[in-house]
């Protein structure tokens, strides 16, 4: 990484509304889209604050080109493998804010699959007057890349899941199809090949099929909060990705409650794929 050092980015960027009416239309769980003036609901500032990159800056992989940003590591699976969110105060849909941005650290391992690095940003959100609104840690996982798929790899799903929220006796479970992935990956300027590209995400990553957003499994459990516990109020969100969830696979959201907030868990067939730890309290009360 000779010559390449951190740098803060620092951009003054609108809460846009029309992102958030496209996440509430993929989400249709019968919750009322957030409108110009409502508070931003925890993690959605992924998708009303999108950063589009020019088509010439982005790499191989669909991600921006690595080098001016973030570092030029040259492993080609990237992985958005967690971080933590602290919600200082929620972003009104139509605010103006400014996103500070800078990679806080980079560090090299070796694993069981190989060498990884793992690259640390940190973001901040503030209002107008300085104030910080959200307060943000990602953690993104560079690794090798992975075996090729075999040719018994599933097949695509052939049918649409519908609205992927579905209440059951047990909770909630989720649904994903390609539609979704593609329209998630639309409403974040997330161009990443692995979820919406098969021949590439099989062929040249390795994966079994299209791979499911890290960030889809962590607000599709946020979500689970606002179903569950329209009253809460967050302060806190900690979101571990523990293994990848593919296109068509069911999945369950399971919820644990615990004193001053609760443990939500994206679980699929192999077992749990992406983990959060909420801290909120009701309105109108105090913090525990």
């Amino acid at each position: 990484m000779t010559g390449w050092e951190p740098h803060a980015v620092t951009t003054a960027e609108l809460v846009d509304p029309a992102p958030v009416a496209a996440l509430a239309a993929l989400f249709d769980n019968g919750l009322p889209a957030p409108r110009p003036g409502d508070d931003l609901p925890p993690l959605w500032h992924w998708v009303a604050l999108p950063r589009w990159p020019v088509s010439s800056g982005l790499g191989p992989d669909g991600h921006p080109a690595r080098g001016t940003f973030l570092p030029p590591i040259d492993l080609p699976r990237r992985m958005f493998a967690g971080g933590e969110v602290l919600l200082r105060r929620a972003p009104k849909i139509g605010e103006t804010v400014t996103r500070r941005s800078i990679v806080d650290s980079v560090t090299e391992k070796s694993g069981r699959s190989g060498k990884l690095v793992i690259v640390v940003v940190r973001t901040v959100l503030s209002g107008v007057d300085g104030s910080p609104l959200v307060e943000e840690r990602q953690d993104i996982i560079y690794r090798e890349a992975g075996a090729t798929a075999s040719e018994a790899a599933p097949g695509e799903p052939a049918e649409l899941a519908g609205a992927p929220f579905r209440r059951g006796d047990d909770g909630w479970g989720f649904a994903t199809d390609p539609a979704l992935l593609m329209r998630f990956s639309a409403a974040t300027a997330n161009a990443h090949r692995i979820h919406y590209d098969w021949p590439y995400a099989t062929r040249t990553e390795g994966y079994p099929g299209l791979v499911v957003h890290g960030p889809l499994m962590s607000l599709a459990l946020a979500e689970v909060l606002r179903l569950d516990s329209p009253g809460a109020r967050v302060t806190r969100l900690a979101h571990r990705n523990l293994a990848p969830l593919f296109c068509g696979q069911p999945a369950h959201l399971r919820t644990e409650p615990r004193p001053g907030g609760a443990t939500l868990t994206l679980v699929g067939d192999a077992g749990p794929r992406t983990s959060l730890e909420a801290d909120y309290h009701e309105e109108g009360t105090s913090h525990a």
